[in-house]
């Protein structure tokens, strides 16, 4: 897996015409041209200060040369994947299908998200230390798209976690977890602690 990070200034976003989510979702996928495999990327955009904005991405394969703005990678080592403990942010647009026609709704209280969050990180291959968990909401993002608005929800998990699942946290880090993965969502960072 390759670590990327996208650092566009101000002048860069005004030449890609960045003033949305899906804007940033078109600078990144610029760098991966299509292979018909599907997407073999995640990333998150970490924002930045008035001058530059910085886009953290994984990947499978190395990003293209962007046009505009600066990009640094480097591969990530095997044995980062084989800790036990690590400390954890993601950013998750959580939602939950009512049982009622199906339709996707958000998950809203800090309570019912840190819920959410524990009862589903077993199911990627870790257990979250509840006490540890710490939840931002930061809004909503919006943007047009072709069929119309795109709404989603912006909540940021930290917190520290043990893997209890080694196949299934690797997939985990190399795919992204959950809903919106095109738009910025997904993408696990991660360090690790010691026992």
């Amino acid at each position: 897996m390759i670590a990327s990070l996208l650092k566009l200034s101000r002048s860069d976003f005004e030449k890609l015409r960045i003033n949305d989510p899906y804007g940033i979702h078109r600078a990144v996928y610029s760098l991966f041209p299509k292979t018909g495999d599907g997407r073999d990327f995640i990333f998150v955009d970490k924002g930045g200060n008035f001058n530059e904005r910085q886009i953290l991405i994984l990947s499978k394969r190395s990003p293209e040369k962007p046009d505009y703005g600066t990009i640094e990678s480097k591969n990530i080592p095997e044995p980062f994947l084989n800790q036990d403990h690590y400390g954890f942010e993601i950013r998750l647009n959580p939602t939950k299908r009512e049982k009622n026609g199906g339709k996707i709704v958000p998950i809203m209280g800090k309570e019912n998200l840190a819920e959410w969050f524990c009862s589903k990180s077993e199911r990627w291959g870790f257990v979250t230390e509840r006490e540890s968990l710490q939840i931002q909401f930061t809004g909503v993002q919006t943007f047009d798209k072709q069929n119309g608005q795109v709404t989603q929800n912006v909540v940021n998990f930290i917190g520290k976690l043990r893997v209890n699942d080694r196949s299934l946290f690797i997939k985990s880090f190399e795919q992204g977890i959950g809903r919106g993965k095109s738009f910025g969502f997904g993408l696990l960072e991660i360090i690790p602690l010691q026992d």
